[in-house]
C-alpha cells in the first residue's frame, strides 16, 4: 500500500522577525570598497621542496641575480626556490605606509612553501600601477597537524602601502549607495527613512540597487559625519520567499514568507495532500499549529516517513511546478 500523508495547512510560512537593521549591514557606498592587488614573485630558503627549474623561474632568477650586479651565463635552476603569485586588498583609504596581508600562492611544481621567505615583491591594481609591496617569511598553519605539502602561505602585515588612490571623498556633493541584495521594497524604505530622518527630499531610489543622495548644505565637507549618520539608521529589510537545497549534503534552508497552496503531490510511494483550512484531514494527518504551520514541520513529517533528501527535493520542486509553493528554489 501507499504511504499517505495528508497535511492540514492553512499556510506554510516562515516567521519572519520584523527586526530592523542598520543601512550600514545593508548598503555600500560608491568608492568605499577594497581594491585586488596581484603581483609575480619569488620564494626562497625552502629546502629542496621548491620548483627545481622551470623557464618562468630559471629567468626570473637569472633577472634577479642580474639586478643584484651578478651576470650568470648559464640558467640558473634550485629546488630551493619557487614561483609564486602575491595577491592582497588594498583598503578603500589605504594609505603610503599601511600594512596588509598578504597571500602567497605556488604556480610551479614546488611541493611546499614551508620554511620559504618572499623576495621584495611589486603589487599592481587593475590599472597596472603599483600600489604596494610585499616581502618577508611565510606563515603556514596545521603544519604540526600532518599538512607538510602546503603550496599556499600568508604573510600577515607583509606588504606595505607606497601609493594612495585619489578620491576627494570630503568634496562630493551627493552619495551613492547600493544594496547588497537587490530590492524594490527595501530600497523604498531605505529612501523614506533617510528623507525623514534629514527631513527633506534628500535622497532618491532610482532602481531596486541605487539610492543616491544629495549632501544637505550643512553637511558640505562634513561627508563622514553625514555617512556615520546614516549607515546607522534602521530600516527594515524585505526578503525574498526562497529555498535553498544542497543536493549534495540534502540541506534545506528556507527564507522570506513562504506559502502552499491547496495540492496533491506523488512521489513513489507516497501522495502528499495539502488541503485547504475547511476541509476534513484523512486516516492520516499532521494538525495544523494554531496560527501556522512552519516548513520545518512539514519537512519533519516527510522525515518520519523515511522520505530521503532526494525525494524531499522531488517533491518541493513538483510543488513549486505546480503552482502550489510559492517562493524560488535554487539548487546549490
Amino acid at each position: 500500500m501507499k504511504k499517505t500523508l495528508s497535511l492540514l495547512i492553512l499556510t506554510l510560512s516562515v516567521q519572519v522577525l520584523a527586526s530592523s537593521s542598520r543601512l550600514k549591514d545593508l548598503v555600500t557606498v560608491k568608492g568605499v570598497r577594497e581594491n585586488p592587488l596581484v603581483g609575480y614573485g619569488l620564494v626562497i630558503g625552502l629546502n629542496g621542496t621548491g620548483d627545481g627549474g622551470g623557464e618562468i623561474t630559471n629567468t626570473s632568477l637569472k633577472k634577479m641575480f642580474q639586478t643584484l650586479g651578478l651576470n650568470p651565463q648559464k640558467e640558473v635552476t634550485s629546488k630551493n626556490v619557487a614561483a609564486v603569485i602575491v595577491t592582497a586588498k588594498l583598503p578603500a583609504f589605504g594609505r603610503v605606509g599601511q600594512k596588509l596581508d598578504v597571500t602567497i600562492s605556488s604556480i610551479g611544481d614546488a611541493s611546499s612553501l614551508a620554511g620559504g621567505t618572499l623576495l621584495v615583491t611589486p603589487l599592481k591594481g587593475g590599472d597596472g600601477q603599483i600600489y604596494a609591496v610585499a616581502n618577508g617569511a611565510l606563515s603556514i598553519g596545521g603544519l604540526d597537524k600532518g599538512k607538510k605539502l602546503a603550496t599556499t602561505a600568508r604573510i600577515p602585515d607583509g606588504g606595505i602601502i607606497e601609493k594612495e588612490l585619489e578620491l576627494s571623498f570630503n568634496d562630493k556633493k551627493a552619495i551613492r549607495m547600493a544594496l547588497n541584495n537587490p530590492d524594490f521594497t527595501t530600497a523604498a524604505r531605505i529612501e523614506r527613512i533617510i528623507n525623514q530622518e534629514l527631513g527633506g527630499k534628500y535622497a532618491t531610489a532610482s532602481d531596486a540597487t541605487t539610492i543616491d543622495v544629495i549632501i544637505p548644505t550643512y553637511y558640505e565637507r562634513k561627508i563622514v559625519e553625514l555617512i556615520a549618520l546614516i549607515e546607522n539608521y534602521k530600516v527594515i529589510a524585505d526578503s525574498f520567499a526562497k529555498i535553498v537545497i544542497n543536493e549534495r549534503t540534502g540541506t534545506l534552508v528556507a527564507g522570506g514568507d513562504i506559502v502552499l497552496k491547496k495540492s496533491a503531490v506523488s512521489h513513489r510511494d507516497m501522495v502528499l495532500e495539502v488541503k485547504g483550512g475547511d476541509e476534513g484531514s484523512g486516516s492520516r494527518s499532521i494538525q495544523a499549529m494554531e496560527q501556522s504551520t512552519t516548513i520545518n514541520d512539514l519537512v519533519k513529517a516527510l522525515n518520519a516517513l523515511g522520505t530521503s533528501p532526494e525525494d524531499l527535493i522531488s517533491i518541493f520542486q513538483a510543488l513549486k511546478q505546480n503552482g502550489s509553493l510559492l517562493a524560488e528554489i535554487e539548487l546549490i
